[in-house]
């Protein structure tokens, strides 16, 4: 069934949310402290690891500085937070330190950025068993756990990005295959380690960086690598 692993990545998602949020308390805060800090680090890790395997680090990171310089222009971070914002006026009207709209924005990004994301994407708009969306599902099930346990249930209304980003991917599965070659995906997902690195620092606390407005480096990267690199 086409689709059916962003399905299967989305109900994990709400469970490891729902766990979370009904059961999160019981877990004593330094617990929650220490598992996200592992978190982050593990976040960073992967996300060096994606950046490693570009073949040529100017394509990266003049998309992302390109990219960054867009998103600003765009007020993207913005308008996370302001979706954020709303929901939780609509949800958590006594969250009054912030963190609805701190799980909310780190938890859709962390969920819906990587290489994972497009291939399982590809995977699922052919049909096949989504092999890839239900590691990830598996996966971010147990993180979710974990982030709405710390952030509250904005972490939880991720699943709502995984639901929109995964299915929009899924639906241009096969355009967006036919349209990137291997060097263009190795950069692509190079671009990506970026995002994910930013991610970890900001779970570590090391520095806040504005995640959203890194968003569109990772389209315009393989841009670059389709006019420049051939």
């Amino acid at each position: 069934m086409r689709g059916l692993g962003t399905l299967i990545n989305t109900a994990t998602v709400l469970i490891g949310g729902s766990v979370g949020y009904f059961v999160g308390h019981r877990i004593r805060e330094s617990v929650r402290t220490t598992v996200v800090q592992v978190i982050g680090i593990a976040t960073i890790v992967l996300g060096i690891g994606d950046a490693l395997d570009t073949r040529n680090l100017v394509f990266p990171l003049v998309g992302m500085v390109l990219g960054a310089i867009v998103g600003e222009l765009l007020r993207i971070e913005e308008r996370l937070e302001s979706l954020g914002g709303r929901l939780k006026r609509r949800f958590a009207k006594d969250d009054s330190d912030g963190r609805f709209v701190e799980g909310f924005v780190t938890a859709t990004l962390l969920f819906c950025v990587g290489p994972m994301t497009i291939l399982g994407a590809i995977e699922d708009a052919s049909g096949k068993t989504p092999q890839l969306y239900i590691i990830k599902g598996t996966l971010d099930g147990f993180m979710s756990i974990i982030f709405t346990a710390t952030y509250g249930i904005g972490a939880m209304f991720s699943a709502v990005g995984v639901l929109v980003v995964q299915g929009l991917l899924t639906l241009g599965g096969t355009g967006i295959d036919s349209l990137l070659d291997d060097r263009m995906r190795t950069e692509l997902f190079a671009a990506g380690g970026f995002v994910v690195l930013a991610i970890g620092l900001n779970l570590l606390r090391i520095t806040k960086i504005r995640l959203g407005s890194l968003l569109p480096g990772l389209v315009l990267t393989p841009v670059l690598v389709a006019l420049f690199a051939r």
